[in-house]
Parts: C-alpha cells; structure tokens; sequence
C-alpha cells in the first residue's frame, strides 16, 4: 500500500512539474533573447514566482498527502527581503524539500550548488538553469592536480552567480560536504566525524569574499533522521521516520571578509578551522538525537 503511495506521490511531483513548465519554458526563451540585465532581471523576477508556486504546491501536498514527522526549529529573525548563506549537512535527496519546508517564503528564493551533470534532468534542469543556479563540476585530485585551471571554472560560476545576486536578495544554500554522508564515503574518505563527512570551505570563502557586505548573516542547518539510511522514496511512501531540522544564525566574522582563501595560507586555514570547529558542534548534536 505505501508502494501505491509513493508512485502517487511522484504522480503529483510530475503533474506540478508539468503545469508550471509552459510558462518557464516562455519567460526562459524571453529571457535568452531579452538585452541587458535590467531587463533580465525583471524576467528572473518571474522566474522565480513560478518556482516559489511549484514549492508551495508540493509543500502543500506533502504535508496533507505524504504527511512527514517533521520537528523544524528555525530563527524567527529570517525574513524575505535579506540576503543569507545557509550551511547544511547532506543525507539525502529529501533535504532539498526538508530545506524548503523550513525557509520557503521565509528567506528569499534559494540557489543550491548544483553538480553539472544535474542540468540535463528534463524541464527541472532547464529551470535551474534559467534561475542561474551554479553547476559546479566535479573533478579528482589527481585532474585537479595535472590541470589546476580547472577548479578556475567552479570558482567563476560562483562569481557570476554573486555578482548577479547583489542587486536583489538571495539566498545561497550550500551542502558544504559536497555529497550526501553514507558510512562508506565516511570510511572511504577517512572522515574523523560520526555522522559527517569533512567539510569544504572553498564556497563558503569565496561567497562571503564577494557577498558578504550584503549578507545578514549565516544560517547553520542540522538535518538529522531517526532512520540510518534515509531515502527519497520512503518519503514520498510516508514510511520515513521521525526528522529533525534544527537552524540557527550566525554572524559573519569581520576577518571572514578580509582575506583571499585561495592566495592566503594563513586565511584558508582559519576557515579551514572555524568551520571543522562547526562541524564538530554538528556533530555531538547528532550525538545526542532523541531517537
């Protein structure tokens, strides 16, 4: 029975999905032909309505239809007409709904960090790309190491994004471990957390180096499931267990905004160490769940 659920579930995610895509797949090609970014912007604006439309209706359905046992804790400071970084951990593909239960509508419309190869998911790739959301590709050590050009490209997506976000609130959110946590990327990747993976700070410097006199502050999220391997499906089944958003705000550090990360040895290692500390705080709070 809760199979049935589910395949209704992603009925309803298309059927969304397929009402909003006329009118993106519209103000999308307006938007490729319209000159100047003005212009572009008051397309983007509409953009965006359409996005926020399609959250709202599958946070709606969700809550009456799939009906999570979500526990959401969030700052009642947060507010629409502001800029903010969110910083999350990352254990499935249900954080991005989890996500927009907590903010939608509190904070403006959110940019994740996208993988490349995402853009060519049919008309949801096309959207994030028109909303300019930054897709980010994923190179190893050793390319990164015979071509060191090449992380040069991820960093100047991040500054287009910045640069077009000045003018109108944003908020950028950020899974900062760069994946989603499974015990075996954790053992793989020698991860000295229990329910982490070691964080990445080249993003959050760089969005802070470009952003950060606009931004309001930092938004640290805590997701954390009763169920060890949580999945999509089961939640659109009903069948996850109990989950738990916990965020809170943090100001941005005055010496966050007074280095280069990737020209400043010193500079990257305090960011290299403020944000492990943070981590660390993350995880004796996943320590000490309720479950």
């Amino acid at each position: 029975m809760s199979n049935i659920k589910g395949l209704i579930s992603v009925l309803l995610l298309i059927l969304n999905t397929l009402f909003w895509t006329p009118p993106l797949l519209c103000l999308t090609l307006i938007k490729v032909v319209t000159p100047g970014r003005p212009l572009q912007r008051r397309i983007l604006a509409g953009l965006n309505a359409i996005a926020l439309n399609w959250i709202g209706f599958n946070l709606w359905w969700m809550k009456l239809w799939v009906r999570p046992s979500v526990h959401l804790e969030v700052p009642e400071e947060l507010s629409p007409q502001q800029w903010w970084l969110v910083l999350s951990n990352h254990r499935s593909w249900t954080d991005i709904f989890l996500l927009m239960m907590a903010f939608h509508r509190r904070i403006p419309m959110p940019r994740f960090f996208l993988k490349q190869q995402l853009i060519w998911i049919p008309i949801v790739g096309l959207a994030w790309w028109a909303l300019e959301y930054p897709f980010m590709r994923r190179y190893t050590r050793e390319q990164l190491n015979n071509n060191p050009a090449l992380a040069e490209r991820d960093r100047k997506a991040t500054e287009r994004m910045c640069e077009r976000a000045r003018d109108v609130p944003l908020s950028i959110i950020n899974f900062v471990e760069g994946t989603r946590f499974t015990q075996a990327k954790r053992n793989e990747r020698q991860s000295p957390y229990s329910h982490l993976l070691r964080p990445k700070a080249g993003g959050i410097a760089q969005v802070l180096s470009l952003l950060g006199d606009r931004l309001a502050g930092i938004i640290d999220v805590t997701i954390d499931y009763q169920s060890p391997k949580p999945s999509f499906w089961r939640f659109l089944c009903g069948r996850e267990q109990g989950i738990r958003i916990e965020a809170r705000t943090l100001e941005i550090e005055d010496w966050m905004l007074d280095g280069t990360y990737h020209n400043d040895s010193n500079y990257k290692e305090r960011y290299h160490s403020w944000l492990n500390a943070l981590w660390r705080e993350k995880d004796a709070s996943l320590d000490s769940r309720p479950w």
